[in-house]
């Protein structure tokens, strides 16, 4: 593990060490493609050649609007790599206001997803990115010699509005990210020997990558415990269910909201059994007993859950106390972040 972080990218030498263990994985029809840290480390380092190729050098800023997935990440770590500016937006962002955007940054280049995004290609040089690992198939996978970048340089601008003003930027150096990655990774040193009980730690993650909480806990955080992400294709709640069981998830990453609308299926489920009452009234009492004892008396829950799974982790909006006493009641840790994307997210 890296002790002294200068830019983001040294994420990409802790890679090699991981080789084959998966760091990303997704669906993709009936079948689940995963990709290795290895694989992550060689597609970063030819998108960094393919950028070289493109003429896009640093400071140019590279507008990614796409769905998460492991192109996404490689296309990150590829533009940090050549010193080129990332400039994330959301897949549900309107076509005018990815047009807005891009008058503000003058992108040279842009890598598009499932996303209305004709208009913009016809104006700026584009690329699909789920072509990207076909068109950078033709470089070396061998470590790529960044550019000279300091921990001042900018790493990404970040859109957090624009839908009722004009969009307002927010610009975010290697330091401000490293800022808020340290402390996690100086805390979570001295529990990765536990680590190993449970390893490999899964992430599904349900907050955009375009979004600065989404890529902490998509992709930086599970990168300094050698975890894997789990990019899901619905975020239908019986749908989340079936993933977080099948793949053995060990923590979910959401928003508030997420966690309301899992709670009202539980509880639905309860009552279509004809437990609601005792259901609550376990719960009530389950204010008073230990961890181990809520496992065991909601392990229907459990079950239907996946044993391996324990935490949410959960920012973005304020999470309602009554629905986080719900999730802790039933033996669940629940993570709340606070932070703004001015703070590189995470305050506290």
């Amino acid at each position: 593990m890296t002790t002294q972080r200068q830019t983001i990218t040294s994420l990409l030498a802790d890679c090699a060490a991981r080789g084959d263990e998966t760091a990303l994985a997704y669906r993709r029809g009936v079948r689940t493609v995963r990709w290795s840290y290895a694989r992550l480390a060689a597609s970063s380092y030819r998108t960094a050649r393919e950028l070289e190729a493109r003429a896009v050098c640093r400071g140019d800023r590279v507008i990614v609007w796409a769905d998460d997935s492991a192109e996404w990440v490689a296309a990150f770590f590829g533009c940090c790599l050549r010193g080129a500016i990332v400039v994330p937006l959301d897949a549900a962002s309107a076509p005018d206001f990815a047009a807005r955007v891009e008058s503000q940054v003058n992108a040279k280049l842009l890598l598009y997803g499932d996303v209305e995004a004709d208009e913009l290609a016809r104006r700026v040089p584009s690329l699909r990115l789920s072509d990207l690992s076909r068109a950078i198939s033709r470089h070396p996978a061998t470590v790529y010699e960044a550019e000279a970048i300091s921990a001042d340089d900018i790493a990404e601008i970040i859109y957090t509005s624009g839908t009722t003003a004009e969009p307002k930027g927010v610009v975010l150096t290697h330091r401000n990210l490293l800022a808020s990655l340290a402390p996690i990774e100086r805390g979570a040193r001295k529990y990765l020997k536990w680590e190993t009980l449970f390893h490999p730690i899964r992430f599904l993650s349900l907050v955009p990558l375009s979004h600065v909480f989404g890529q902490f806990m998509g992709v930086f955080v599970p990168q300094v415990i050698g975890g894997e992400v789990f990019f899901p294709n619905s975020l239908k709640p019986t749908e989340i269910v079936e993933t977080v069981k099948r793949n053995r998830v060990s923590v979910v990453v959401a928003v508030p909201r997420l966690l309301d609308t899992l709670r009202e299926m539980i509880e639905r489920e309860q009552e279509s059994r004809g437990r609601i009452t005792k259901f609550r009234r376990k719960l009530e009492d389950a204010r008073r007993w230990s961890t181990a004892r809520r496992w065991w008396e909601f392990r229907d829950v459990h079950r239907r859950l996946g044993w391996k799974f324990w935490a949410f982790v959960v920012g973005g909006a304020t999470l309602a106390a009554e629905t986080e006493t719900f999730w802790r009641r039933l033996g669940y840790a629940v993570v709340q972040g606070y932070g703004m994307t001015e703070t590189a997210s995470l305050v506290t």
